[in-house]
């Protein structure tokens, strides 16, 4: 895995690669990759009607410190002192693209710290292959490590490190090839930046495994024994983010 393109020849190549009518007028962002084929819009939340696709789980839940999870007026807002996993309910089979804007909130309130940005995506529970939910989770972040799935922790551990990882179903074990752990301090343009967006796509094309951010492929991996199905989650700890536009598109071959 590595980084294969900075943002502004990412950002120029994008603007020739973007499918013509339907993909704008969805507002999804075509990646600059003549490898990534779109075709239809499978999901979407613009996050005007409340929670009803998605899951919480909240390391505090049910206590005055929980924090709040909401979905109206267009955001998904996460705003929590502690662990929290927000799950798009749907399973998801490939080959698909996940899109979704978020910015991170830094306003003066008490979890408006600039960090971890983080997706799950096609994760399953080996003891329970069909239903991810069959196991409740309170959202601390150990819990997952049994997971099988893609992870990517963007400006975690205080907006100091961006990570991905190939989680395998382990409840100790979670490898980190060396090339996959990027030094913010060495790496400034994979990190967070304070109010505003930011475009996350997740790809999972069969072995073809990356993500990008606004146009700039940060990981890729050729996974000879890629995950095919499973849940996609967003998940923070002690943060303030708005979640914007959720597309989920079906991926085809030229």
């Amino acid at each position: 895995m590595r980084r294969v393109c900075g943002p502004a020849i990412c950002v120029a190549l994008l603007l020739t690669h973007v499918h013509a009518g339907w993909t704008q007028s969805a507002g999804i962002q075509a990646v600059p990759d003549p490898r990534i084929h779109l075709g239809k819009l499978l999901y979407s939340d613009d996050f005007k009607d409340g929670l009803g696709q998605w899951r919480v789980e909240m390391e505090r839940a049910g206590t005055p410190a929980a924090g709040s999870v909401t979905a109206k007026d267009g955001a998904l807002d996460i705003d929590v002192p502690a662990g929290a996993t927000v799950w798009f309910r749907q399973e998801l089979e490939g080959p698909v693209m996940i899109q979704y804007e978020a910015t991170m909130v830094s306003a003066g309130g008490p979890n408006d710290r600039v960090s971890d940005l983080n997706s799950f995506w096609m994760a399953t529970d080996p003891e329970h292959p069909e239903e991810i939910f069959a196991h409740a989770r309170s959202g601390r972040f150990a819990e997952y490590n049994s997971l099988r799935m893609y992870y990517v922790g963007l400006g975690g551990n205080g907006n100091k490190t961006t990570r991905f990882r190939r989680y395998i179903g382990d409840s100790v074990e979670r490898p980190l090839l060396a090339e996959n752990d990027l030094s913010i301090a060495q790496h400034p343009d994979v990190g967070l930046v304070a109010n505003k967006s930011q475009t996350v796509t997740l790809i999972a094309d069969g072995p073809l495994i990356q993500y990008w951010r606004n146009g700039a492929r940060i990981f890729e991996m050729v996974d000879p024994q890629p995950y095919t199905k499973g849940w996609f989650g967003i998940r923070t700890t002690k943060d303030h983010m708005q979640v914007r536009n959720l597309r989920i598109v079906r991926l085809v071959g030229k």
